[in-house]
């Protein structure tokens, strides 16, 4: 008789299967909660994510990852503990952590708000600008703390852009770039290395600086950021790789709301700066969840010629920013 309380090997696929039937995963959270002593009257696991997360109650979270992302874990544990009481806002605490048959589990506190993928499609541009600068300068705060631990087991920032860079055609292949614009990132591969700074300082990156990752809370008649969670693809690298998120999929190719995010970050304007927007744009292609189709400029594949013309619809010539 099989008294494991967890599927013995799960691929990716397989694990989204278990993660999505209750009736599986249920016994599996009731044990964790027995063995650490937290309440779960009725656990409700949250639709979107890698990994199974719960909600205990109104209160804790209970993640749950299978050993195929043991690593995504220890990022999390570590990002969490080298972050606590040192940003002006909310990211979870740890309560408990523990491993049972190989499965890793993480039971945090509870933060307060509304998604930002609920609040950003109603906002208007003002407050667009708004919470774009909130963006810029949480990722400047993040940045600002020491890595500490986290990037021990991790790639360095040299492997993780060799990795990229080596399976970047496929990626994009298979997510529906087309021939023209194909034999346009082949060029752009070809110069990576020597685009991207591969030495130097290296901060805290999380990657994911979208709505969906942080909860937003109305004060004063603004919407602010009131939390971040999600830390699993935390690394450590060069600082502009987590512009990417917000410039790309929430800006839509606007100069002023580019601008507000970018200042936020710790940017001023000046001359139009080839170079940087040539290294960002780099980056973005070469972004672990790159993906072309959503960048937020519709029909953007009919207003250029070459696939690096893109970079100048991003981040139109208008912002011209560099860091301070």
């Amino acid at each position: 008789m099989n008294s494991s309380i967890f599927p013995a090997a799960l691929d990716g696929e397989a694990f989204r299967l278990w993660r999505r039937d209750r009736d599986r995963w249920q016994a599996a959270v009731l044990t964790i909660c027995a063995r650490e002593r937290l309440a779960a009257g009725a656990p409700v696991a949250f639709p979107t994510g890698t990994n199974l997360v719960v909600a205990l109650d109104d209160r804790l979270v209970l993640k749950v990852f299978p050993p195929i992302f043991r690593s995504q874990f220890e990022a999390e544990v570590a990002t969490l503990a080298q972050l606590a009481g040192r940003l002006a806002f909310a990211i979870p605490a740890i309560v408990a952590t523990g491993e049972i048959e190989g499965w890793s589990y993480l039971c945090m506190t509870r933060l307060q708000g509304i998604v930002g993928s609920e609040v950003w499609p109603r906002l208007d541009d003002g407050a667009r600008r708004d919470l774009l600068f909130d963006i810029g300068e949480t990722i400047a705060a993040v940045q600002a703390v020491p890595p500490g631990p986290i990037g021990q087991g991790l790639p360095d920032w040299r492997a993780f852009i060799e990795r990229q860079i080596d399976g970047c055609r496929a990626r994009h292949q298979a997510r529906g770039l087309g021939e023209k614009h194909l034999d346009d990132l082949d060029g752009i591969l070809a110069d990576a290395r020597s685009v991207i700074p591969l030495n130097g300082p290296s901060v805290i990156l999380t990657g994911e600086y979208i709505p969906e990752n942080f909860l937003l809370a109305e004060r004063n008649g603004r919407w602010q950021i009131s939390g971040l969670f999600d830390f699993g693809d935390v690394m450590t690298g060069f600082a502009d790789y987590d512009l990417l998120g917000p410039s790309a999929f929430m800006s839509a190719g606007r100069a002023d709301l580019v601008s507000a995010l970018l200042s936020g970050f710790g940017c001023r304007a000046w001359d139009p700066d080839e170079e940087w927007r040539r290294r960002l744009f780099t980056l973005m292609l070469l972004h672990r969840a790159s993906d072309l189709r959503n960048v937020a400029i519709a029909g953007w594949e009919d207003k250029v010629d070459h696939l690096a013309d893109l970079a100048w619809l991003i981040w139109p010539a208008e912002d011209a920013i560099t860091r301070r």
